[in-house]
């Protein structure tokens, strides 16, 4: 990899979902897509222009926070390398990873980008 591929490449605090009622209505009104390991939401915020993401790794596959930890931090490097890719600003996007056992960072990373791909292709559509 080649740093000058990721400069730019940065997750602020802005880009991170954490505001109640946001996380409610993502889980009520968002469209929801299957991946090996991972589970995605996604649907448009009320307008603010920045793309937000929230990860939950549940404590019921991993009671230790280290692997639950382990794997948020795949996720999110995983979405950051690859946030380009999204062609539309405002979404908010929630990743639940669903597996018992840890996978690898290419695996993620490759689910991760057949999620962003599933969400440009849905927006395509409804536009």
């Amino acid at each position: 990899m080649i740093l000058s591929e990721t400069v730019g490449n940065t997750l602020s605090k802005a880009e991170r979902l954490c505001d109640k009622t946001s996380i409610a209505r993502l889980v009520r009104e968002g469209h929801y897509c299957r991946f090996p390991g991972l589970k995605c939401s996604f649907r448009e915020n009320d307008g603010l222009g920045i793309n937000r993401i929230m990860v939950s790794v549940p404590k019921r596959f991993f009671k230790r926070a280290v692997k639950r930890n382990l794997l948020k931090r795949r996720i999110r490097e995983a979405y950051r390398l690859q946030k380009g890719v999204l062609e539309r600003q405002g979404v908010d996007i929630m990743f639940l990873y669903d597996q018992k056992e840890i996978l690898n960072f290419t695996d993620i990373y490759e689910n991760i980008g057949r999620a962003l791909s599933e969400i440009n292709a849905n927006y395509v559509e409804q536009d």
